[in-house]
């Protein structure tokens, strides 16, 4: 009786208990990373180009990072899920939240040119790993704990708390000494996979292993072939489900539009409004408050009366107005006024999760989640082949006309290609149509109170 007059929000907030041990070190990790955004641009302007506002050379190896980057998480997402299907959540929790630690130690020491080279360096492979799969494999522990009818209010839940970490980290760095940044950074990142080593509980029950002794080439055999046939079945999941396939095309390019924005949004701010790291902090802060209110409590509220297709088009049409107002961006409070329809477009995210995990058992969220994520990574791949240079280009004297968001204006076609697709879709609940079960099966259901 009591339970029936909650508001939604706290419906959501209770299904967020068994989420404890895996949502505490997650929010450390994303205020550890988040606190040192606004001040990478600095530093890596001033290493590289030192004296100058605009640094062509720090867009570029940006964008060839993510390019790179975008290469390789095409097959190292989609693996990853399927590791955590086949050999739990935790371990691979452990694996990719590690892998932050050691580029962001380069800067701790030295922030010369050769260090920024090599930060740079590390940092994608780092990113090749983490970025992405840290997400997609949380979002399929949560699965494994809450009911397919809550998971829209716990996936925003947990959105909602990456965006109060980044207001968190964005407030450390907004008036913490830059010399002390990277230290506390290092210092936080070291702690979450200590508190996830001892603390969190793996959800899967894995089936024994059959495995009879063989031989070494036997088993170097053997190892791609089971990681082909698992990589097939994720596919076969994802083409054979309408919803699936959908949400793979809807992701793909809202991913290649917005990627591309933001792999070069604070260098143009820089170079255009001559933007510090002062003003970066205060823009993500503001997105980030924003954001926490529409995630947490709006969207809780209004997915049972809307749904998720509505709410997804809602963050759709934001984020095109946000795109067109920075491209257009005639004066600096404008760029803040832009970042307000933040606090819709990070919507998009949770609504996709949600309709994605629902197309699904939950003995293959992982595969279908990073599947899904590995189409977006090669939006990351694609898109600052075109932004990189399209932007330096309208940035400098030689510009063919004035506008020097041309770039940016030109991402936002691709986020109305994806509004287009989500208004052929038809969302439905697909799980009983899975290719292929699994002999792994969730534990926390049945152990952890609902």
């Amino acid at each position: 009786m009591l339970q029936s007059t909650d508001m939604p929000w706290l419906r959501g907030l209770r299904e967020m208990r068994p989420l404890l041990h895996l949502l505490l070190p997650l929010t450390i990790h994303w205020i550890a990373e988040e606190m040192t955004v606004s001040v990478l641009v600095d530093v890596t302007t001033s290493a590289l180009c030192p004296g100058d506002s605009t640094c062509s050379k720090a867009i570029y190896i940006n964008g060839l990072q993510q390019t790179i980057v975008g290469v390789f998480k095409m097959v190292v997402i989609p693996l990853l899920g399927q590791l955590s299907d086949e050999h739990g959540r935790k371990p691979l929790l452990l694996f990719t939240i590690s892998t932050s630690i050691f580029p962001f130690a380069l800067l701790v020491w030295r922030q010369s040119a050769e260090f920024v080279y090599a930060y740079y360096v590390i940092r994608t492979i780092s990113n090749i790993i983490s970025q992405g799969s840290i997400f997609c494999i949380a979002v399929a522990y949560a699965a494994d704990v809450v009911n397919e009818s809550k998971r829209a209010a716990v996936f925003s839940w947990i959105s909602g708390l990456l965006s109060a970490s980044h207001v968190l980290g964005d407030l450390l760095a907004r008036f913490l000494p830059e010399k002390y940044i990277f230290a506390v950074s290092i210092v936080l990142l070291i702690i979450c996979p200590v508190y996830m080593k001892f603390f969190l509980v793996e959800t899967m029950t894995l089936a024994p292993k059959n495995d009879q002794v063989s031989g070494c080439w036997a088993k170097i055999v053997n190892v791609p072939q089971q990681r082909f046939k698992s990589m097939r079945t994720a596919a076969e999941i994802v083409v054979f489900s309408p919803t699936l396939r959908g949400m793979a095309l809807v992701s793909f390019f809202y991913e290649l539009g917005m990627s591309g924005i933001t792999s070069v949004l604070l260098y143009y701010l820089k170079a255009v409004f001559g933007f510090n790291k002062n003003q970066f902090s205060e823009l993500l802060m503001m997105v980030g408050i924003g954001s926490i209110f529409s995630q947490m409590l709006l969207l809780p509220i209004l997915n049972p009366l809307v749904g998720e297709k509505v709410i997804l088009c809602s963050g759709l049409l934001a984020s095109i107005a946000y795109a067109w107002l920075y491209g257009l961006a005639w004066a600096p409070w404008v760029s803040y006024l832009s970042a307000s329809f933040g606090i819709i477009y990070v919507l998009v995210k949770p609504a996709t999760y949600a309709i994605i995990s629902n197309a699904t058992s939950s003995t293959n969220q992982g595969k279908a989640q990073t599947f899904i994520a590995g189409a977006q990574s090669l939006s990351d791949l694609l898109s600052p082949i075109a932004m990189s240079p399209l932007t330096s280009w309208f940035l400098s004297s030689n510009a063919p006309f004035e506008c020097k968001g041309f770039s940016i204006l030109c991402a936002s076609i691709c986020m109305i290609i994806s509004l287009c697709f989500v208004c052929m879709l038809k969302p439905d609940s697909n799980s009983s149509n899975d290719i292929e079960g699994s002999t792994e099966t969730p534990l926390l259901n049945h152990t952890l109170p609902q």
